[in-house]
């Protein structure tokens, strides 16, 4: 205990909660006691300032066998597969250990998804870092890449894509969100669960240290400089370990050998044990002495918040433990009987037959107090409305503003990210990284599973509903270019302090639309992550909600490329462009200002606009579709043409500035192409939709890139831009 600190103060508990301790405890808590109630109290893990905002989202359709409140969302996929996903945060480790960091947080997430009964088959990480003419920041993204890479590859599951962006808010609190998904059949799926008084509690894995303890207290602090010193507070991974993990879980799981199974991840035994008896409702105890550790000396409230990875908590008969040790003991893990589910509701502590804590698990799980936080609009917010956009308006040399975007922090390759990273292990990946969206076969079957991620945290920051609505429709319609439907997603709300009224303000408001959007879209939330406090000495990250969606091809054969295939195609802008320049990478870029207003989003249109994608692809009416993001349609037409070194002449007669014509990104618009004696039957389907579309060009072989708009013209060599945006990165990024 630290001297002259409160009791509770040292355990995140504010004293108001303390007394609600004493309320509902009937007494005053012990040492250990109370560092069970400070740890399941958490933010991390207790959720006590977003649960209630997280109830509107919608969590039900007809594809949902899991939604939240479980280690991972779990949807059907048809012919009796299933799909176990999920996102979560390891930000605050990344800025202090980057690569251990990003490698657990790329561990926690993997064992979430096998706690399912599934098998691991894709990940996707989201990233933000602050500028890179920071030399901390740059080691940050190595080492961060270097820790995904690392830990990934190891386990043989791709990474096969995610996004990443660079702003100035994230320079000392980096965000580092790591994406799985697995497979299982749909009848079987497994639940983090401690039923049948008299089950054998069983401790599986790797040993028990002192690294990650106070992780998820640690997580729900903001950061500083002295930060920089809690590396005790950072788990270290051991992929190799996860391995044989993976592999020995799935086993028992096969055998029918568990009645429930929980990943140790945040708080530890603390966590896992207290949230499998609230789940089951019945009661639980942990002996402490049966606990394998590598370290000695270690105290009951160590062993108990240790966050030491590649670990298991398993709900065994007792007639059935032997055989699972056997199990792990043939994949060269240990497994030990560590406690016993009981019928008393209480989560007990004990060394042998001495009691050390014990508590009712529901008031760890159930009671913990959830806050309606103060909200006020940020002063920022009616000023950042206001914008000059003269910069960008009389620019002028458009080839020459492209060639700058391409190579900017946010637009330019990230081939030096993913290529770091196995992208084909398996042998399932058929769209690999690099597009709008990755695409899987499923096995046995000519079907697909596409999956993206997406967040601009500049629309959040400048207009929360409708920045996290749009992180919904471009995450869906990054699946929808490749012929894939929409399906559900996943979720990982990265904010400041939650105790700021704007900053509460912002959250409210980006789930309001978050909610808003998955409706619309039929994409329910399975689940996913909330990671408050990201500040760096009092300064707040921009809101960064960031959004992970699945959906589901019938033929792969029909997947569609982003990129021009060949030349003399016809070009389709579909959509409607709007003197839309607020927000813009291209004003950003010019002025180094978040301002101006976020473009409009009709998610009616998105929806229709989703609907005609996915119904092209089967019929094989397009060649290519690539959805208009950040950068608006130059941009997307640079990124058309480099996969083949193709080349673009287009005429834009849309009665907008230039300005806002090549760099405006009004939302809701895909470049497609499609050949002649297709495009009759294109543009009769878009009439079919209501999407408003215009036929501007055609694709070409000569390596040019041009643009007509009135007196304007934009003309380039692709391969003078293709190198501007392949090498940015890269050397930007070294050390």
């Amino acid at each position: 205990m630290t001297d002259n600190v409160s009791p509770w103060l040292e355990h995140g508990l504010s004293e108001q909660e303390y007394n609600l301790v004493l309320e509902l405890l009937g007494r005053t808590p012990n040492y250990l006691e109370l560092a069970l109630f400070g740890v399941m109290w958490s933010e991390h893990c207790g959720y006590k300032n977003s649960k209630k905002q997280l109830k509107k989202l919608p969590t039900k359709g007809p594809q949902v066998l899991q939604g939240p409140g479980e280690n991972a969302g779990v949807v059907y996929l048809g012919d009796g597969l299933a799909a176990a996903f999920k996102m979560e945060s390891h930000n605050h480790p990344s800025a202090v250990e980057p690569y251990q960091g990003a490698a657990t947080g790329v561990g926690g997430i993997i064992r979430d998804i096998f706690a399912m009964g599934a098998r691991p088959v894709a990940s996707l990480n989201s990233l933000r870092f602050g500028d890179l003419d920071d030399g901390r920041v740059k080691r940050l993204l190595n080492g961060v890449v270097a820790g995904i890479g690392g830990y990934g590859n190891c386990m043989g599951i791709p990474t096969v894509g995610g996004d990443l962006y660079f702003h100035p808010s994230y320079r000392g609190n980096p965000l580092v969100n790591a994406f799985c998904l697995g497979l299982l059949q749909a009848d079987k799926i497994y639940k983090g669960s401690a039923s049948g008084p008299g089950n054998i509690v069983m401790l599986v894995g790797a040993r028990t240290g002192r690294d990650g303890i106070k992780g998820a207290s640690f997580a729900s602090e903001e950061l500083s400089d002295s930060d920089r010193d809690k590396r005790p507070n950072v788990q270290v991974g051991d992929p190799f370990m996860e391995k044989l993990l993976l592999e020995a879980t799935l086993e028992i799981l096969e055998r029918d050998l568990v009645v429930g199974l929980q990943d140790l991840g945040a708080a530890g035994l603390t966590s896992s044990g207290a949230e499998m008896a609230g789940r089951a409702g019945s009661g639980l105890f942990l002996d402490l002495d049966k606990v394998p550790m590598r370290e000695e000396g270690m105290l009951d409230w160590e062993i108990m918040l240790s966050e030491s990875q590649e670990r298991m908590l398993l709900v065994v008969e007792p007639s059935k433990a032997a055989a699972v040790a056997e199990v792990f003991e043939k994949w060269d893990l240990l497994a030990v009987e560590a406690g016993l589910v009981t019928d008393d509701g209480n989560f007990t502590v004990r060394r042998g037959e001495r009691v050390m804590a014990s508590i009712p698990a529901e008031l760890l799980t159930d009671k913990v107090p959830l806050y309606d936080r103060p909200q006020r609009v940020p002063d920022y917010y009616e000023k950042s409305k206001k914008a000059d956009f003269s910069a960008l308006m009389c620019h002028g040399d458009w080839a020459g503003l492209l060639k700058s975007l391409l190579a900017s922090p946010n637009l330019s390759s990230r081939a030096w990210v993913f290529e770091q990273y196995d992208s084909m292990v398996g042998l399932n990946t058929v769209v690999r990284p690099g597009g709008d969206g990755a695409m899987l076969r499923l096995p046995g079957s000519d079907r697909g599973l596409a999956l993206s991620s997406d967040c601009n945290s500049r629309y959040v920051y400048l207009e929360p509903r409708r920045g996290a609505a749009i992180a919904v429709a471009e995450a869906a319609l990054n699946c929808a270019v490749l012929g894939a439907r929409p399906l559900a997603l996943t979720n990982c709300l990265n904010f400041g302090n939650p105790e700021n009224p704007e900053i509460y303000w912002q959250f409210v408001k980006a789930t309001d639309g978050l909610a808003e959007a998955a409706a619309a879209l039929d994409t329910p939330v399975t689940g996913g992550n909330v990671s408050f406090y990201n500040e760096y000495d009092g300064l707040a990250i921009f809101p960064t909600p960031t959004i992970g969606m699945i959906g589901v091809i019938e033929h792969i054969g029909n997947r569609v490329p982003a990129g021009f295939p060949a030349g003399g195609l016809n070009v389709i802008l579909i959509g409607e462009s709007r003197e839309e320049l607020g927000a813009s990478e291209a004003h950003h870029l010019l002025t180094g200002r978040d301002e101006g207003e976020v473009p409009e989003l009709d998610l009616a249109l998105t929806k229709r606009l989703i609907n005609f994608l996915v119904a092209a692809a089967a019929g094989r009416l397009l060649r290519s579709a690539h959805d208009l993001a950040e950068g608006g349609l130059a941009v997307a037409l640079a990124e058309c043409c480099f996969p083949g070194d193709m080349g673009a002449a287009v005429t834009l007669d849309d009665g907008l500035s230039a300005a806002a014509a090549l760099f405006g990104e009004s939302q809701s618009r895909v470049l497609a192409t499609a050949d002649d004696a297709s495009l009759d039957a294109v543009l009769d389907s878009l009439e079919r939709y209501s999407l408003p579309f215009s036929v501007v060009g055609r694709t070409t072989d000569d390596g040019l890139l041009t643009v007509g708009h009135g007196s304007d013209t934009l003309r380039a060599k692709v391969s003078e831009l293709k190198d501007a945006w392949s090498r940015a990165l890269p050397e930007a990024a070294a050390l």
